[in-house]
């Protein structure tokens, strides 16, 4: 039984010790992959979003949109 449970104990810090291992190799082999992309293909520098004027048609619709809304929520509870 003594035999069983050490090859049980090993077997499991050998397979967590592979799981570390390969997780940080990971870790290394994605942060290089990404400096080397950086490098290459330089990211554009961010430009400012315009601010959009809302449409005259949109604040029309919302007394249509409301009537809508409120006759669904009713048909739905009744």
């Amino acid at each position: 039984m003594d035999n069983l449970l050490s090859e049980g104990l090993n077997l499991m810090v050998f397979g967590m010790g592979f799981v570390v291992v390969f997780l940080t190799l990971l870790v290394f082999a994605t942060t290089g992959m990404s400096k080397v992309v950086g490098k290459f293909f330089p990211e554009a520098p961010a430009q400012p979003a315009a601010k959009k004027a809302a449409p005259a048609a949109a604040a029309n619709n919302n007394d249509e949109l409301v009537a809508v809304m409120t006759a669904a929520v009713h048909k739905y509870r009744s």
